[in-house]
């Protein structure tokens, strides 16, 4: 242990020397590169569009494999039969744009384009399907321009190296989605052609964010009731019809007044935001992804915009021509006219005349099939001769000669480069992260504006995952100062959904709850300065509503206990209207309905359900008085204390005593519904506390199985493999002699003696404890210089306190608990050492007294 602790002294130490002679290298620079730095830094320059271009000449090629540098024979084969392929299509065709067939690789070698598909199944169910795999390409890559807009590139790269440096143009985008989507079951293809100008620079900022586009609503018509035949009829409409024909006619010029004068501005809006006129237009080049219908129970054939991941019918306005497409297997020149755009585009690629293809036994089989009838009419002998003539001679591609793609579980999380992405779109922008990037858990940001110019801020949207108060999306609405939270099932007072414009007490809010969590079936609770407003959810008293109405505060003299401190500072009470649902196991005429306490009048107002055939309910209305009056005598109910109205006249009365009853029961209901308003208050208080120290917070959940951001889990890990290297080490040192350099010393065991021996022993044991001594005191020195560097770092962020941001305090905090992390190891691996010392030495004198070279003269001494 002591020898592997000085190596790593010793290592540290030349690292540190190494680092101080690249320093002092860097710094012995030439005057004139001094002069020639002081006078560039004077340069100022504008500043580019684009801020930062990838040189693709810098891609470091010397750790791929073979295949990338060289072709196979059956590869260059394939590009001499597409050299063939071309020149023919250039004599038949010499108006066309040359295809895009074999372009250089990484490596500079040619490749063809079907070659560089590699059809791969990864294992993220996510990308399983289209919409997820176009998702991710469009995610993890940052678009690149092409060096021509109207001209393909000269290079196609390999998708595994395009994925190394997630970047690139849209022919990398097209083939890398393609390969997923292929390994995914799609019949999908590349498509080489033209498209907008929109689409090939990847400009959304005239479209409507995904976000913000309303599902449509199907509108169902309300069935028309037939009049029944013994319905009563309505009364007689008296209003004038000749009137109301005016009033429409009124009401229709105003209505086509405002359409005709909307109308206008809404076209010179749009004359406004038109484009301008793209010079280049059917010119730009544009590579896309084709999936034809069949496979995977695609019902139609569609587009996919590697750039963006959408998806776009065959017949959209944004691509304009199609110059060839390819897939794994095979390579089709499109023989249709573009002059309409694809619009009449027909995709079946087994037609010779629309699609002519490079290869022969391609997947898709030839339309020419010979008819029944001459089937019938010739012999058997003469269908296997006239098959065998026909037979073509098939070459088959190639396989890929890239890579298998390969995406790790990080990588795969992180998606965007560098974990962010903005996309601006009309009115609106777009940002996203990756998860864990943020301290709060943010993963997506809209925020949408009132002007085109993005100035304004209208509403800003908010999505988080992985929080620990499960908060789900945030709404803030700058127009009204309204904020929304949306919370997952989980948090700790079963809140779903939390709309306030302040966090301060007593204001106007509204609490959504998931009622299923809660033991009270609280749905939601609506709250203002004055009143309180609650809805219910499966109650067994079939309460579902419940209102208060609170006064004005009156100052009081604040008790000992905190309880009651709060409860005698509460809002007074006025009023609390209840509502219950119907309980089918009472009558209708013992079922309330409905209860006020009017605390202020100090009466409650009883109201029960319809009966059957009546359309009045039952109502009593009941005055509260004290028990005792003035003089102390007992109060006896009177039929005054109580008004009642009994629907139905031929039913008997209550009588007083089940009225005195009844009023006695209500009252102790009042005191238990007060208190619950009371509860109801504190509830509240104890949310926004608790909202308040999570906000502040801002703990993200992880789970156990992701190891790398699980720190219990991860320290447990570090520690049990600290174990098993201690337990190894352990029997290292064990099975080491001790005796053998002394031994050497005194010239070996021929010439041992009594006293040789006890010298040898005391060497040994000595020469021991000074190891143990020695590393003790560096285990000491770590932890003084951890500690005073600590101590330091606390200085230093007492001082600058004030000056610092939030991300230097998370720094500092972070900084903090790793310091402590290593304190503590240090600390108790400097306990450990000391407590196994003394066993340590007791267990080398034990095994050297029992040495058979020393034994047998040790024996006279112990």
């Amino acid at each position: 242990m002591d020898t592997s602790e000085e190596s790593y002294g010793l290592q540290g130490e030349e690292e540190e020397e190494e680092e101080e002679d690249d320093e002092l290298s860097s710094f012995n620079l030439s005057d004139e590169v001094q002069d020639l730095e002081e006078q560039l830094s004077q340069i100022q320059v504008h500043i580019p569009e684009v801020l930062y271009e990838f040189d693709w000449k810098s891609v470091d090629t010397s750790n791929l494999p073979e295949s990338y540098r060289t072709n196979t024979p059956k590869e260059q084969l394939v590009l001499q039969v597409a050299d063939n392929f071309h020149r023919q299509y250039a004599h038949l065709c010499p108006d066309r744009e040359p295809l895009f067939l074999h372009p250089i690789n990484e490596c500079g070698v040619e490749k063809f384009v079907s070659t560089t598909v590699r059809p791969t199944l990864l294992l993220y169910s996510e990308l399983y399907n289209w919409d997820g795999c176009a998702r991710f390409v469009s995610d993890y890559l940052t678009m690149e321009p092409l060096p021509s807009p109207i001209a393909p590139p000269s290079y196609l790269y390999s998708p595994t190296t395009i994925l190394r440096y997630q970047r690139g143009n849209c022919f990398d985008f097209s083939v890398l989605l393609c390969s997923l989507l292929i390994g995914a079951g799609y019949d999908a293809y590349c498509v080489n052609g033209y498209a907008t100008r929109e689409i090939c620079m990847m400009d959304e900022s005239r479209e409507v964010c995904p976000l913000l586009k309303k599902s449509e609503e199907v509108i169902e018509e309300a069935a028309v009731e037939k009049p029944k035949k013994y319905a009563v009829k309505p009364p007689r409409d008296l209003n004038s019809k000749y009137e109301q024909q005016e009033r429409d006619k009124i009401l229709a010029t105003e209505k086509a007044a405002e359409d005709k004068k909307r109308k206008e501005e809404e076209e010179k809006i749009a004359e406004a935001q038109k484009p301008v006129p793209d010079t280049l237009y059917g010119l730009r080049v544009h590579a896309w992804v084709l999936v034809l219908s069949g496979k995977r129970e695609v019902p139609e054939s569609f587009f996919i915009d590697p750039f963006t991941g959408k998806s776009y019918p065959t017949t959209d306005d944004h691509f304009l021509g199609i110059e060839s497409v390819w897939n794994h297997r095979n390579y089709w020149i499109n023989m249709q006219d573009c002059w309409n755009a694809c619009r009449d585009l027909q995709f079946d690629l087994g037609d010779p005349v629309r699609w002519e293809f490079m290869l022969l036994g391609a997947d898709k089989p030839l339309l020419s099939v010979p008819d029944m009838e001459e089937e019938e009419e010739m012999g058997d002998d003469e269908i296997e001769i006239l098959l065998k003539e026909e037979e073509p001679k098939s070459f088959d591609m190639p396989a890929s000669w890239v890579e298998p793609i390969q995406i790790t579980q990080k990588e795969f999380e992180t998606r965007c480069p560098q974990g962010k992405k903005v996309i601006q779109y009309k009115n609106a922008k777009l940002e996203t992260w990756s998860p864990y990037l943020n301290s709060n858990g943010l993963v997506t940001r809209l925020t949408v504006y009132e002007d085109l110019d993005c100035t304004k801020k209208l509403v800003i949207k908010e999505w988080f995952k992985n929080r620990e108060d499960v908060m789900d999306m945030r709404e803030l609405n700058k127009q009204t100062d309204w904020i929304t939270e949306f919370f997952l099932p989980g948090h700790a007072h079963g809140l779903k959904a939390h709309i306030y414009k302040t966090m301060e007490p007593e204001t106007e809010r509204t609490m959504e709850f998931y009622n299923e969590t809660r033991v009270d079936g609280l749905e939601k609770r609506v709250e203002t300065a004055t009143d309180m407003t609650e809805y219910f959810v499966g109650r067994s008293d079939f309460l579902y509503y419940k209102h208060t109405e609170f006064g004005k505060r009156v100052k009081k003299v604040a008790t000992t206990a905190p309880t009651a401190t709060m409860e005698s500072n509460a809002r007074p009470v006025w009023k609390i209207t209840e509502r219950f649902h119907r309980n089918p196991s009472k009558p209708a005429d013992e079922d309330v309905a409905e209860l006020i306490y009017s605390i202020q009048e100090e009466k409650i107002y009883v109201t029960y359900h319809l009966k059957k055939n009546y359309i009045t309910p039952s109502k009593r209305e009941f005055s509260k008085q004290s028990d005792v009056d003035n003089k102390g005598n007992k109060i006896v109910m009177t039929p005054d204390m109580c008004i009642s109205y009994q629907a139905g006249s031929l039913e008997k009365e209550k009588k007083l005593l089940h009225l005195y009853e009844m009023l006695m029961k209500l009252i102790e209901d009042e005191k238990i519904s007060r208190h619950q308003v009371w509860e109801s208050e504190i509830e509240i208080l104890d949310i926004l506390k608790l909202r308040e120290d999570e906000e502040a917070a801002s703990k993200l959940s992880v789970s156990i199985y992701d190891t790398e951001r699980n720190e219990k889990s991860k320290e447990h890990r570090e520690a049990m493999e600290r174990q098993l290297q201690e337990e190894r080490q352990r029997q290292v040192e064990q099975e080491l002699d001790y005796l053998a350099p002394f031994l050497i010393q005194a010239g070996g065991v021929e010439k041992m003696t009594k006293w040789l021996a006890l010298r040898l022993k005391e060497d040994c044991l000595s020469d021991f404890k000074h190891r143990l001594v020695d590393k003790a005191n560096l285990i000491q020195a770590r932890f003084e210089k951890e500690s005073q560097e600590l101590q330091k770092k606390q200085q230093w962020y007492q001082q600058n306190q004030a000056n610092m941001t939030t991300e230097d305090e998370e720094a500092y905090l972070n900084y903090c608990s790793d310091a402590m992390f290593r304190v503590r190891i240090l600390e108790l691996r400097l306990s450990r050492h000391r407590e196994n010392a003394s066993l340590k030495y007791m267990a080398l004198e034990e095994k050297l007294c029992k040495d058979p070279r020393l034994a047998d003269y040790l024996k006279f001494y112990f």
